[in-house]
């Protein structure tokens, strides 16, 4: 049970050809960017489903909610460009696509809220 806790260690190098190709877009209308970054196979990435899902449909308009799987080919490249260390990570980003908040490990639904209230995200 604790090593669920824990998360699963991951380490990548950076390369900056690969973070210069894969430029995060924000939102035209909404106010933040949240990146789950983890894969389908993370017990603890698997519990994150229900809040990304939760959060889209509570705040179309607001918050772009976007999941790389960094397991896979296609988003190993994301886990480069944020430097994830560990899996489930959420990353925020503001209506610039500035990172503002980070977050390892499972997220329940009320905290991620609250994070996106600092930038004025409300329901």
């Amino acid at each position: 049970m604790r090593s669920f806790l824990i998360g699963i260690i991951i380490f990548f190098s950076v390369s900056p050809v690969t973070l210069a190709q894969n430029k995060e877009t924000v939102p035209q209308k909404g106010k933040v960017t949240f990146i789950e970054l983890g894969s389908v196979r993370c017990i603890p990435c698997r519990q994150m489903e229900p809040v990304l899902d939760s959060i889209r449909a509570k705040y179309p308009n607001d918050v772009k909610v976007i999941f790389y799987d960094v397991w896979t080919e296609k988003g190993k490249p994301f886990a480069r460009k944020y430097s994830i260390r560990l899996i489930p990570t959420q990353v925020f980003l503001d209506n610039e696509g500035k990172e503002y908040f980070r977050h390892t490990g499972y997220f329940p639904e009320k905290e991620v809220e609250k994070i996106l209230k600092q930038k004025g995200v409300k329901r």
